[in-house]
């Protein structure tokens, strides 16, 4: 496992009125600092965001809609797990908030058509100054294809 990354599980909480999923909150001891939320929607599946790093940015990623695949890899020189790669599924089925630290390339690929990606920042996007590295999605090899086990 990747140094500072983590999955956490999601309760959801379900009634003969539907369910409810609280996704981060500011007493969660893997939350750091609020900057901004956004909704990312990928219309079809298969569809790849990747990759990317920040110098200072951490994210927490929610798949609200549809499931999703992402593949993380370290780039922290002073990290234990430096170049350690990881991959995490979840989904709207399969609750869970994946919270991804500063330095560690991240991206993902819907698994489903329609799916849509919450994600809490600890920092407001700068357009002018963007805090983001980017690499092809390629860097890594195959690791978007769906394999059978």
């Amino acid at each position: 496992m990747i140094n500072d990354v983590k999955l956490v599980k999601l309760e959801t909480r379900v009634d003969d009125r539907g369910y409810l999923v609280e996704i981060v909150r500011a007493t969660d001891d893997h939350f750091t600092k609020f900057g901004q939320v956004y909704l990312v929607g990928n219309f079809a599946r298969g569809t790849i965001r990747a990759f990317h790093k920040h110098e200072a940015l951490w994210d927490w990623f929610f798949i609200s809609h549809g499931a999703a695949k992402f593949v993380l890899r370290d780039d922290r020189k002073d990290s234990s797990t430096y170049e350690e790669m990881a991959t995490f599924i979840t989904s709207s089925r399969n609750p869970g908030v994946l919270v991804v630290p500063p330095g560690v390339f991240h991206g993902w690929v819907s698994l489903e058509d329609d799916t849509q990606l919450i994600s809490t920042a600890s920092e407001v996007y700068n357009r002018e100054n963007p805090d983001e590295v980017r690499i092809p999605p390629e860097s890594y090899g195959d690791v978007w294809t769906v394999k059978g086990k």
